[in-house]
């Protein structure tokens, strides 16, 4: 085979009987040379260790090597079976016959006098021991000792596909990593150095064909630092580019301060207090803060955020509070009415159907979109809260020097830009988030950002009771859901779907993929179900996606004035829904849904003064399952939770796999806070000695590409 090159597509170097392989490749998007070779083990087997045929134990995974003395195939025509019985011989005599079932072929290649490896299992046959279901391979080619494989050593295995297995995947990738162009190393070569970690040629080998287990893990540690030093290195010039715009300084007297803390009717948490802090202690710089604060559903963030940017307003500046959804948007214009509703500086809600000003005082007024826009252009609107309309091309702030994005922590350079309206000024940057996330993936993924933490519940908050309720005790369920709404409470009732699927077509057999589809509760149905049979005496009401916005907005409207006491709902509740008389929330198929999420819809419940209670169905008896669930019982807050979920589901629970780009050795090793700081420390010391990367050329390009390719916004 002539040199090949990374991008060189695989049907350019796969050839003879290998090509039949080609198609599973691409089913499993494997195209090019580089796709091939970053397709990494997911473990190894350890065929290594050789055994003499007089030490076999039974049930013990093996490897022997033999001189074949004699192979036979017979047929067993009644059960549609042959069998190939090869007899082998070690170096002591000893001699051993393994059976090969419906593989008559192998008399052609385990001739009389070859020498052969073969792994499995030692098991025993009328009395007499024998592997069970050998893996075979040649030790010697044409009289040449030939380099294994499959046996004697550290074995590659791999995410495999129909038609293609592990030791395919050997056979195709062994010749074209011989074959392979010397590849330029963009890592600086000192920095490999300090870790002990292989430059990428060696690792390559190393990863697929190690030679001992410890090389397999400097390997992979190899890869996987490089794409965390590559987003670490993302994340640090982000944070040096934001160093250098420049910002409104936004500076506060002490009797500023504490008179925007008279208007709420409650005293700031300590956490409330010491985040405040560090947010007022960012803003009166020149240069934009970057904040990510967390804390958990109904722990106040917006309070916090609503405080600082009234003190912005009361410099002579605007604030604007941005929202994924039109829910979320609202409940945050409601929430700085509520506990600021002595301010007259006026706060506008921005949304695609509605737009509105409060003035204080209950001065609050409906007004058209164009008429808002010169209002914001002209500085008469000192806050202004909405989803991504905010930043529409129509919306121009005068002096915009405070923004609030909710659930987005990477808002980029080019999104401030809009918001800024083109100004060379950026606001000041706070990222709001009640999805908990762990420490790790904070300090990687958003490590371009401070962080900031509310970990208590405002005063008077009792705990959510979560019990996961077995399927026998579902109607003693129902009744504790009768008394709740007796003495004036609400529910939630939360589905995995809107409505069932559509039946097979007429005389159709119905598939395992269909039942398993119809086991998962609907909103519709479950509304009806609820409505006319087991809650007929209450007011029932439905919500999902599918409905039009204005009808979204009068059925929440209608549950939170109390004129429905159940709301059977899919996942649209997830944020942005204040609800303080709600206090049960009851998940139908809560395996349905990731742990994060889960977390949410509790969060809608025990809002108020209230005990509240998360009741979780499911009838799945996965150990798997039940253990996640639990977790959700027993952790104390959301960041003990998120911990739990990283070591249970991996980060792709929080980041999505697919959506972020990352690859999957990057995205398991987000679990390693060592190497994370690592990463971190290299990226920060290398950006200090050479900003421009003027040493390090083929680094600057490969950075290039991982920005155009890595999406965590």
């Amino acid at each position: 085979m002539a040199e090949v090159k990374l991008l060189t597509p695989l049907e350019e170097v796969v050839g003879g009987a290998q090509k039949r392989f080609l198609r599973h490749l691409k089913r499993m998007d494997i195209k090019t040379v580089k796709d091939l070779l970053w397709h990494f083990p997911v473990r190894y087997e350890d065929r290594s260790e050789f055994l003499k045929i007089s030490e076999l134990k039974n049930g013990e995974e093996t490897t022997i090597q033999g001189v074949v003395q004699s192979t036979r195939t017979r047929y067993l025509p009644y059960r549609k079976l042959s069998i190939t019985d090869v007899r082998i011989a070690d170096k002591n005599g000893d001699t051993l016959t393994l059976s090969f079932f419906n593989q008559p072929y192998i008399a052609n290649t385990l001739k009389e006098g070859r020498v052969a490896n073969f792994s499995g299992k030692a098991s025993e046959y009328k009395g007499k021991a024998t592997l069970r279901s050998p893996v075979y391979e040649l030790t010697e080619v044409r009289g040449k000792v030939k380099e294994t494989q499959h046996t004697g050593r550290l074995v590659p295995v791999y995410h495999e596909t129909k038609g293609l297995t592990s030791r395919g995947l050997r056979f195709i990738i062994k010749p074209v990593l011989d074959n392979l162009e010397e590849l330029h190393e963009y890592i600086p070569a000192k920095i490999l150095h300090e870790l002990g970690l292989p430059d990428v040629n060696e690792a390559l080998r190393q990863i697929h064909f190690p030679d001992k287990e410890v090389n397999a893990l400097d390997a992979l540690r190899s890869f996987a630092f490089r794409d965390l030093f590559l987003l670490q290195l993302r994340n640090a010039e982000e944070k040096r580019r934001l160093r250098e715009q420049k910002a409104y300084p936004i500076k506060y007297k002490e009797s500023d301060l504490k008179k925007i803390l008279s208007y709420l009717p409650f005293e700031l948490t300590i956490s409330q207090k010491r985040t405040l802090n560090e947010i007022l202690g960012d803003i009166k710089r020149n240069h934009p803060m970057n904040r990510l604060l967390q804390g958990d559903v109904g722990s106040g963030k917006t309070i916090v955020a609503g405080l600082a940017a009234l003190l912005a307003v009361k410099n002579g500046y605007q604030a604007a509070f941005m929202a994924p959804t039109e829910i979320l948007a609202r409940q945050h214009f409601h929430t700085l009415i509520k506990f600021f509703e002595e301010y007259e500086g006026g706060v506008a809600l921005l949304v695609s159907k509605e737009t509105k000003v409060f003035y204080g005082e209950e001065l609050e007024t409906s007004i058209k979109k164009s008429e808002l826009a010169r209002r914001i252009c002209s500085g008469r609107v000192g806050i202004v809260v909405g989803t991504h309309a905010v930043i529409q091309k129509n919306i121009r702030f005068k002096n915009l020097a405070f923004s609030v994005v909710d659930e987005q922590h990477r808002f980029g350079v080019g999104q401030r830009a809009l918001l800024a309206g083109g100004e060379e000024v950026f606001p000041h940057f706070l990222s709001m988030s009640a999805t908990p996330i762990p420490r790790t993936l904070t300090m990687t993924i958003f490590g371009n950002l401070d962080l900031s933490l509310i970990n208590e519940l405002p005063r008077g908050r009792k705990p959510i009771t979560t019990k996961i309720v077995e399927p026998q005790n579902r109607s003693k369920a129902y009744d504790f859901i009768r008394q709740q709404v007796k003495i004036g409470r609400q529910v939630f009732v939360i589905c995995p779907r809107i409505e069932d699927p559509d039946p097979p077509a007429g005389g159709d057999e119905i598939t395992s993929k269909q039942k398993l589809a119809w086991a998962v509760r609907a909103v519709k149905v479950e509304y009806e179900k609820l409505l006319k049979h087991i809650f007929p005496e209450l007011k029932v009401g439905m919500l999902h996606g599918k409905m039009k916005t204005l009808e979204k907005t009068a059925v929440m409207h209608a549950f939170a004035e109390g004129q429905i006491d159940i709301l059977v709902s899919t996942s649209v509740v997830e944020v942005g829904v204040d609800i303080p008389n709600a206090t049960i929330m009851m998940i139908e198929g809560a395996d349905r849904f990731g742990l994060s999420q889960l977390y949410q819809f509790r969060g809608r419940v025990g809002r108020g003064e209230h005990q509240s209670f998360c009741l979780l169905f499911t009838d799945s008896k996965s150990n798997a399952v039940q253990k996640r669930l639990q977790s959700l019982v027993t952790a104390k807050n959301g960041f003990e939770l998120a911990e739990m979920d990283l070591k249970l589901r991996g980060p792709g629970e929080f980041l999505g796999d697919a959506q972020t780009g990352m690859p999957d050795l990057a995205l398991k090793a987000l679990q390693s806070p060592e190497l994370l700081k690592t990463a971190q420390d290299k990226a920060e010391a290398l950006l200090n000695e050479d900003p421009n990367f003027e040493k390090y050329p083929l680094l600057k390009t490969k950075l290039a590409q991982f920005k155009r390719e890595i999406h965590l916004e």
